[in-house]
Order: C-alpha cells, then sequence, then structure tokens
C-alpha cells in the first residue's frame, strides 16, 4: 500500500509509538544508516571520496552511521556544531570536489530562521556544485511548510525517513528536495497515521497488473477507442496508439482526421486506423475511449463538440479526456454516477479550466485537483507535472514518485493518455481505477526514469519501448 505523507506531529507520534514498545533510537539509527549508505553507494563508485556533513541532532547522528558501511570509498566527516568555526573545514573539503556530499546538518526539529553563519554555510554548499543526498530533509527547509528557514541545501537527491513529509511535496521546495525518494523501512513499528495524501512506493506495483487466465482470448481484454491526430499533429495519435498497446487491450481502433489518415495508418501494423469526417462511430465492444492527442483546429473543434460532451454525458464505459479536448468540457456535462471518467492535464491546461493562472495551480496542487474533480462530476483527475497526482474530489489522492525532467518533452503525455486508456479498456482492470490510473502514471515514469540511467538525451519514441520492459 502506498504510505502516508505525515505532518511533522504525525510522524514524531509514529516514533513515539515505536519507542513505547522497547525498540531504541539507536536501533533506528543505524538501521538509517545501513540505508544511506546503501543509497550512497548505487550513487558513487569505488574509491570516490564523500564529504559527510553531520550536525549535532539525529540527522547527524544518521551521516555518522552510514561511515563504517563505505569503507571502499574515501570518506570524510566534517563534525558541524558551530558553523562559523567548521566554515574552514567545510569549504577546504568542497574544494577537493567531492563526489557526492552527504547532508546531515539539520532535520525536521528545526523551525526557526537559520543565524547569519548558518546562512553562510549552507549558502557556500550550494555554490560549490557538488552533488548533495540530503538525510530525510534538506538542511534549512520546513519540513511542513516547504519554505526555507533563510537558506536551506540545495540537494539533487532527499533520502527522506518512514514516510514523506508535508513540506517536501510543496511547489517551492522543489529547488532544495530535488528528487524525493523515500526509505520506508527504518526500523519503525507499522504506521497508523493517515493523511489524504499517498506516496506511490515502487513496491506498490508488485503483483500488478494480475495474472492473464490462460483460458482467455482479445474480447476478454476489451476494445479502446482513441479519437486523435489532426493535420500538423497525428504524431500524437500515433504515439498514444502505441502507448495503448503497450496496456495490450485485446483491440485498439484509432480514429483520425481525413487528411492525416494515411500518414497515421502507414505507421501503425496492429492497431486499427480508420479516417472520421466529423463523427464518430462506436464498435459494439467498446470497453474504453480517448479524447483528445493532437486534436487540434477547426475540424477538430467540431468533432469535439459533437462526439465528448455526448459521450462524457452517456457512455456507460470509462472516458479519458486529455489535450486541447480538455477545453470542450464544462460543469454542466455531468457524467452517469458510476461512469468512470478521467481528466490528464498539465497545469497550464489545469489553469485555463479553472480560469486562474498556472502558478495558482501550482501553489496548490491538492486544491485544484479537487476543484477540477468537483466540477466535473467526480471524475477522476491526473494533475501531471512533478509528482503528478491523482485522485478525484473526494478520498485519498495519491503522489507519483517516478519520472524525471526528460518528461517534458512533447510526445510523452500522448502516450501517457494511450496508455492508461488501454489499461482502462480492459474489464479487470475497471473495478480499481484509483489503482489502474497510478500503475500508469507510475510506471510512464519508471519507463523515463530508466532510460535517463542509460542515456542523457532519450526521446518520447524510446519511451514507448522502454514501457515494455518496466
Amino acid at each position: 500500500m502506498p504510505t502516508p505523507v505525515l505532518t511533522i506531529e504525525q510522524m514524531r507520534r509514529w516514533e513515539q509509538a515505536t519507542w513505547a514498545t522497547g525498540k531504541s533510537e539507536q536501533e533506528v539509527i543505524e538501521q538509517v544508516g545501513a540505508c544511506l549508505a546503501r543509497r550512497v553507494r548505487e550513487l558513487t563508485r569505488r574509491g570516490d571520496r564523500i564529504l559527510i556533513l553531520a550536525g549535532k541532532g539525529h540527522n547527524g547522528d544518521d551521516a555518522r552511521c552510514a561511515r563504517p558501511h563505505l569503507t571502499d570509498r574515501e570518506v570524510v566527516l566534517v563534525e558541524v556544531v558551530d558553523p562559523a568555526t567548521a566554515l574552514a573545514a567545510v569549504e577546504g573539503e568542497l574544494s577537493r570536489q567531492p563526489a557526492l556530499v552527504v547532508d546531515g546538518l539539520f532535520g525536521i526539529g528545526l523551525n526557526r530562521p537559520l543565524s547569519e553563519s548558518w546562512v553562510a554555510l549552507i549558502t557556500r554548499v550550494n555554490q560549490a556544485g557538488a552533488r548533495v543526498l540530503a538525510v530525510d530533509v534538506p538542511s534549512g527547509l520546513d519540513a511542513e511548510q516547504g519554505l526555507p528557514f533563510g537558506a536551506a541545501v540545495e540537494a539533487d537527491l532527499t533520502l527522506t525517513l518512514g514516510a514523506p513529509k508535508t513540506g517536501l511535496l510543496a511547489t517551492a521546495a522543489a529547488p532544495f528536495v530535488g528528487r524525493l525518494e523515500v526509505e520506508p523501512e527504518i526500523g519503525l513499528v507499522p504506521c497508523s497515521e493517515h493523511g489524504v495524501l499517498e506516496w506511490v512506493l515502487p513496491g506498490d506495483m508488485r503483483d500488478w497488473p494480475p495474472r492473464r487466465p490462460v483460458a482467455t482470448h482479445k474480447g476478454s481484454y476489451g476494445h479502446a477507442l482513441l479519437v486523435a491526430g489532426s493535420l500538423g499533429f497525428h504524431g500524437a495519435a500515433v504515439l498514444a496508439a502505441r502507448g495503448a498497446q503497450r496496456a495490450r487491450p485485446g483491440l485498439i481502433t484509432l480514429l483520425t482526421g481525413g487528411r492525416v489518415y494515411e500518414s497515421v495508418a502507414a505507421q501503425l501494423q496492429a492497431v486499427m486506423v480508420r479516417p472520421t469526417a466529423g463523427e464518430v462511430e462506436y464498435p459494439e465492444n467498446l470497453t474504453a475511449l480517448l479524447f483528445g492527442p493532437g486534436l487540434v483546429g477547426p475540424e477538430a473543434a467540431g468533432l469535439l463538440k459533437s462526439a465528448l460532451v455526448p459521450a462524457w454525458r452517456s457512455l456507460p464505459v470509462p472516458v479519458v479526456v486529455d489535450a486541447s479536448a480538455l477545453d470542450a468540457l464544462n460543469s454542466r456535462q455531468a457524467p452517469p454516477r458510476d461512469a468512470i471518467r478521467v481528466l490528464t492535464p498539465h497545469p497550464g491546461e489545469a489553469a485555463r479550466m479553472l480560469r486562474v493562472t498556472p502558478a495558482k495551480v501550482q501553489q496548490d496542487r491538492l486544491g485544484a485537483l479537487r476543484q477540477l474533480s468537483a466540477a466535473h462530476g467526480d471524475c477522476w483527475v491526473v494533475l501531471k507535472g512533478h509528482q503528478t497526482l491523482i485522485g478525484r474530489s473526494e478520498g485519498p489522492v495519491r503522489v507519483n514518485s517516478s519520472g524525471n525532467p526528460g518528461l517534458a518533452q512533447g510526445g510523452s503525455g500522448d502516450i501517457l493518455a494511450g496508455y492508461l486508456t488501454g489499461l482502462l479498456a480492459q474489464p479487470a482492470l475497471q473495478a480499481d481505477p484509483l489503482r489502474t490510473l497510478t500503475a500508469a502514471v507510475w510506471r510512464h515514469g519508471a519507463a523515463a526514469d530508466r532510460l535517463a540511467a542509460d542515456r542523457p538525451n532519450w526521446i518520447s519514441e524510446e519511451l514507448v519501448e522502454e514501457l515494455a520492459r518496466v
């Protein structure tokens, strides 16, 4: 199950519940040290120079406990109690260009502005340009609100312990947190705390999707219909179709603009491609429908007006709306009560739908998701971007943990729209839409992470191929 995103108070209660069982803080610190060392080893090579900056609190203890597990690295530990006194030592070590800096200066207990000497030391760490791994929270960052206490370490990776803290997910915190990873197994008792936001762990994808029974056929896995592509945007239709193929529904039909039909059909084999002349004919065995990728221009606008709104309001099958098709919906078009409806906006599209600025959406992404869902019949919303959110107007909202900035390129959203539609087309995967949508988003991001680890300049076409390996 995904792990809850916790406030500082909730994290403290979880820790106190652990100490009440007789487990000592030192046992947990030693386990954290081993986990931290394992991640350091993954980020570095034998013989690399590692600089550990350890404060006087438990974060410093966590960082110190990693050192004995790094015997094949050149580890330098700088104890930072008085920042003014330690600054010269820190500057000297940074000048030697360590392969990695481990930030263990402050933890979640920091609740006041930093002194000038602390600001100076943290600023020097940031100016060094070294790769930084922050332990639990970047030092100087308010783990509750996500704002710096005068200054905060700009980490490349934050390995937070037990569960994510609310402030680490704030948009304003992103430049300091870098990539956020969670180490859930640190020796605490099972967590009984709950939150609205739930962080998706890689382990949550185990045993999903369920194994396909032996005695099945393509009719068992649904028929996805994609309405996508127009002049100048035919590639979006192709990528959406290929994304749907990676989900492996039984059948896929793609309706595309007549002027791009030949270009699209020539690039697809197993997908049934048909031209549309301003109307949509639904197959009798239809099990999911996608509108949006590459639907641009007057011809597409007419199609959306005549077909999307009736489908959204009446079709019993899942309907996914993406890209420019989002602008064709309004709050008066309520879907059937139990129908699966999905919106997949990026922040700019969400802002247009809510008639606010993208900055406003980013300031309160959870609130934006809730508003969009409530305005469109309690539909599911996949609010894309850094740490994509999946949820609706009430209930839990999942926070995606996979993906990287490489996804910020044309085509990646088209692939995701097709992929999640292909999954929702399968009757067995419609019973739990939240899990299906969560899995689609996580696997899409995980494919991007695999590509980023292998090559720096991957493109969207390669993302489709990598989905096959996640």
